[in-house]
């Protein structure tokens, strides 16, 4: 038999550039996500159309849509994919000493609010990370995270959830801002006059998503939120920032601005009529070999004064 070792073969990276543009339809997200350039995911996804002889991705509408040929590769590449991924975090020694590994999922904010500080305490390895919670039940089903903390819950059956704290969604202003019209307003339960006034003010948001704007404004108006926030931030975290000592408005879980609460810097300006509260929760797999590592960082959650 001849085999012809000039043959190019397949590059493991180019999988898993594939595997994550197929998840976020984005190669900006992508790029993100794999810590590489933008340029780097167009090469990767370039080269491996050239090897599989196959368009894998199509441009409709500005949307990026996998075709009929990059969904069955993905079927057939996801699982090997996800078993290498398990297997350097199980083999992949960062240090001579051989230290436990233990993954965790959550958001950002989450992360520095809590367990930020307590990183090098550890005698044991972390990684921490950030994604929609969705792809965190995934992974930790498929032993790529050991911990998540979520408001949310699964039922797939090899997790197991604890609630352990709550967080409210409240509105919130910077010190800076005139207040007393509005809460002349509410204190009259003048709820469409409060609406109207606050859509002429200035608004802070996330890149990622509006949601706690949306819940709240629908649990507290009746109706989805008809107006742009002014200033579109990377986090929850920037937004504090911006807003303690000036003018503006937010809606944001309480406990990530309990400090700025507590100095004066921001004010709580509505808890609204219809309080919005989510449970945090602990979500693990029913067996995990770092169990001893993953009780150590649930309590120190548990300790935290949300």
């Amino acid at each position: 038999m001849h085999y012809n070792y000039d043959d190019k073969m397949i590059n493991l990276e180019w999988l898993r550039t594939f595997k994550s543009v197929y998840e976020t339809q984005s190669f900006t997200k992508a790029a993100k996500e794999l810590y590489i350039s933008q340029p780097g995911v167009s090469l990767h996804i370039g080269s491996l159309e050239a090897y599989v002889g196959y368009t894998l991705f199509e441009r409709i509408s500005k949307k990026l849509i996998p075709t009929e040929k990059a969904k069955i590769l993905y079927n057939f590449t996801l699982e090997p994919l996800l078993k290498l991924e398990t297997a350097e975090q199980t083999f992949h020694k960062t240090t001579k000493t051989d230290r436990s590994t233990v993954s965790i999922g959550m958001c950002f904010e989450t992360f520095q609010f809590t367990l930020e500080k307590h990183i090098p305490n550890f005698d044991f390895n972390v990684i921490i990370r950030f994604g929609l919670y969705e792809q965190m039940f995934s992974d930790l089903d498929n032993g790529l995270l050991d911990l998540i903390i979520t408001p949310h819950k699964t039922n797939i059956k090899n997790l197991e959830f604890e609630a352990f704290s709550k967080e409210k969604i409240v509105l919130v202003n910077g010190s800076g801002t005139d207040t007393s019209e509005l809460k002349s307003l509410l204190k009259n339960q003048k709820i469409e006059e409060a609406e109207a006034w606050l859509k002429q003010q200035i608004w802070y948001s996330t890149a990622a998503d509006m949601e706690h704007l949306n819940n709240f404004w629908k649990a507290n108006f009746n109706r989805h939120p008809d107006f742009k926030p002014n200033y579109i931030v990377p986090n929850i975290c920037s937004i504090v920032r911006c807003l303690s000592g000036n003018s503006g408005f937010s809606i944001i879980p309480d406990f990530l601005c309990k400090k700025e609460i507590a100095s004066g810097g921001i004010e709580i300006t509505w808890e609204g009529n219809q309080k919005i509260e989510n449970i945090l929760h602990f979500g693990e797999r029913l067996k995990n070999p770092v169990q001893n590592e993953v009780d150590l960082i649930k309590d120190i959650f548990k300790k935290e004064n949300f």
